[in-house]
C-alpha cells in the first residue's frame, strides 16, 4: 500500500486540531520537523494549509516560531555563513506604506561601517505602485543579489545588498505565497522576519500589529540571537515614525529589553503619503529634495538600528550619529 504524502505532517495537524481540551501548540522540535517536511515538498498543499491555518487560529507562540526558524535555517547554510552586521527583513504587504525610506536608513548604517543584508518579498497584489521596494533599489544604489557568493561580494564592495526571497529560498517563497490562496497571513510571515537567514549578529524587525513585538523578541531569545529589536513601523516595516513615541522591544546579551523612542519632530503626518512620488526617494539622498519629516524617518530608523547593533550606550547617542552621517553622506547614487 502506498503511503499517503500527508502522513508525515498528519501527526502535527492532529496535535493542533484535536479539539477543546485536547489540542495544544507544537513544541519547538515538532515545529522544526514540520517546517523541514514542508520545505522538502513531501506533503500535499492541503495538509500545509491545515497546519498553518490551525496555527493561526490557535495563535502562534515563540516555541513554534523558533522551531520554524530552525527548520528554515537548516536549508540555508551558505546564506547563514555570510554573517553581516545587520539582517534587515522586508516582508510587509505595503498596502499602508509610503515610500520605503528605511532603505536610506540601511545605507546610513552601511556608512557607519555596518554590513547590511536586506531580504524579502512584498506582495504586488496588495502594494501601491509607489511603495514598490524593488523598484527603488537601483536608483539609490543597493545591489540585488541572488546567490550567497554574490551577496558576500556585495557586502565587501558596497557594505549592503538585497536578496529576493525567491532567489534565497524558492521553497520558503512557495510557502509564503500560500497567503494568496488563504487570504490570510500565516506563521511563515513571522518566521521570515525572525529567522535571520544571513547569520547576522543583529536582526532588526518591523511589525504591523504590536503584539508581534514580544512574540518576535521571545522567539529570538530562544534562537540565541545576540541582538534583536522589533518596532511597529510604517506598513509593518522596520521604519520609525519620527512624530510619535515608538516602542523598541528586543534582545541583547541574552536579556530582553524595552525602551521608548521619543518623537524627533513636531509634525503630524502619515508615513504613507496620499500620492507618493518614487523620484522623491533618490532626490532626498542626493539633496535635490528637502523634506525634514522624511529626513527624520531616515535618521530615526538608522539610529534605532545602530542602537540595536550595540554601537551606542543609548538611543540619543545613536540619533546624534545618524544625524551626523546624514549630513556627511555622499550625495550620489553609488552605495
Amino acid at each position: 500500500m502506498t503511503e499517503h504524502p500527508n502522513a508525515d505532517l498528519a501527526p502535527y495537524v492532529r496535535i493542533l486540531g484535536r479539539g477543546p481540551g485536547r489540542s495544544r501548540n507544537l513544541t519547538r522540535e515538532e515545529a522544526g520537523e514540520a517546517m523541514r517536511l514542508m520545505l522538502a515538498g513531501r506533503v500535499a498543499p492541503e495538509s500545509v494549509g491545515a497546519l498553518l491555518m490551525l496555527m493561526r487560529f490557535r495563535g502562534e507562540n515563540p516555541e513554534e516560531i523558533a522551531g520554524f526558524c530552525d527548520g528554515a535555517r537548516d536549508s540555508l547554510p551558505e546564506w547563514r555563513a555570510l554573517a553581516p552586521s545587520i539582517d534587515w527583513p522586508s516582508y510587509a504587504a505595503g498596502r499602508s506604506r509610503g515610500l520605503p525610506y528605511f532603505l536610506l536608513a540601511a545605507r546610513l548604517c552601511a556608512m557607519a561601517g555596518q554590513t547590511v543584508m536586506l531580504h524579502g518579498w512584498n506582495s504586488a497584489a496588495h502594494m501601491r505602485a509607489a511603495a514598490d521596494l524593488r523598484g527603488m533599489l537601483a536608483p539609490i544604489g543597493i545591489p540585488v543579489v541572488e546567490t550567497p557568493e554574490a551577496a558576500g561580494a556585495a557586502l565587501v564592495s558596497d557594505g549592503i545588498c538585497y536578496a529576493p526571497l525567491e532567489a534565497m529560498s524558492p521553497d520558503l517563497y512557495r510557502l509564503l505565497r500560500l497567503r494568496d490562496l488563504f487570504g490570510l497571513r500565516s506563521a511563515v510571515n513571522t518566521t521570515l522576519r525572525v529567522m535571520c537567514p544571513s547569520g547576522a549578529a543583529t536582526s532588526v524587525q518591523g511589525v504591523f500589529h504590536p503584539p508581534y513585538r514580544p512574540l518576535q523578541a521571545s522567539a529570538s531569545m530562544l534562537l540565541g540571537q545576540p541582538r534583536q529589536v522589533a518596532l511597529k513601523g510604517g506598513g509593518g516595516e522596520f521604519e520609525r515614525n519620527p512624530a510619535k513615541s515608538v516602542t523598541l522591544e528586543g534582545v541583547t546579551g541574552g536579556a530582553r529589553y524595552e525602551t521608548e523612542a521619543a518623537p524627533l519632530i513636531d509634525e503630524t503626518r502619515r508615513l504613507a503619503e496620499a500620492e507618493p512620488d518614487p523620484a522623491h526617494l533618490p532626490a532626498l539622498w542626493e539633496g535635490t529634495r528637502t523634506d525634514p519629516f522624511a529626513e527624520a524617518i531616515v535618521t530615526g530608523t538608522a539610529a534605532a538600528a545602530l542602537f540595536a547593533a550595540g554601537l551606542f550606550p543609548d538611543l540619543g547617542a545613536a540619533e546624534a550619529e545618524a544625524g551626523r552621517l546624514w549630513a556627511t553622506r555622499p550625495r550620489s547614487q553609488a552605495a
